[in-house]
């Protein structure tokens, strides 16, 4: 299966008549292994943020998480783990797996717990088939 497979039929599928925004598999050199058309473009200085909050928690808090030059503000997440923020209606759920990131963006309707099942779901197969 495709990395961009995963993205299309597993992230971006539907929950309870809902859907995510848009979403991605970055792996943790950077690299876009695949993302939904309408995921935002990501600097590097921004993943290597994302990655240094699951290698020291909490240090996203002070100034945000940055996604394509969106401030999101960090809220409680799994240290090491997961990583969730908020903006206004929507936010961001990020899930580390051994080798890449898994991401959703959401915005209401769909709730933050109906992003968490699916970037979560995910990120856990893929850290259970060694990635």
């Amino acid at each position: 299966m495709s990395w961009q497979t995963y993205v299309d039929d597993h992230l971006m599928c539907e929950i309870e008549c809902n859907h995510l925004t848009a979403a991605a598999i970055i792996g943790l050199d950077g690299s876009i292994w695949a993302q939904s058309s309408n995921f935002p473009q990501v600097k590097p200085e921004e993943v290597t943020c994302i990655i240094n909050d699951f290698n020291e928690p909490g240090s996203l808090a002070p100034t945000g998480l940055y996604l394509g030059g969106t401030k999101y503000m960090v809220i409680q997440g799994e240290a090491g783990s997961v990583i969730r923020g908020k903006k206004g209606s929507g936010g961001v759920t990020i899930k580390k797996t051994g080798m890449a990131l898994i991401i959703g963006l959401y915005n209401e309707p769909m709730t933050p717990g109906q992003c968490n099942i699916i970037v979560e779901r995910l990120g856990d197969y893929l850290i259970d088939q060694g990635f």
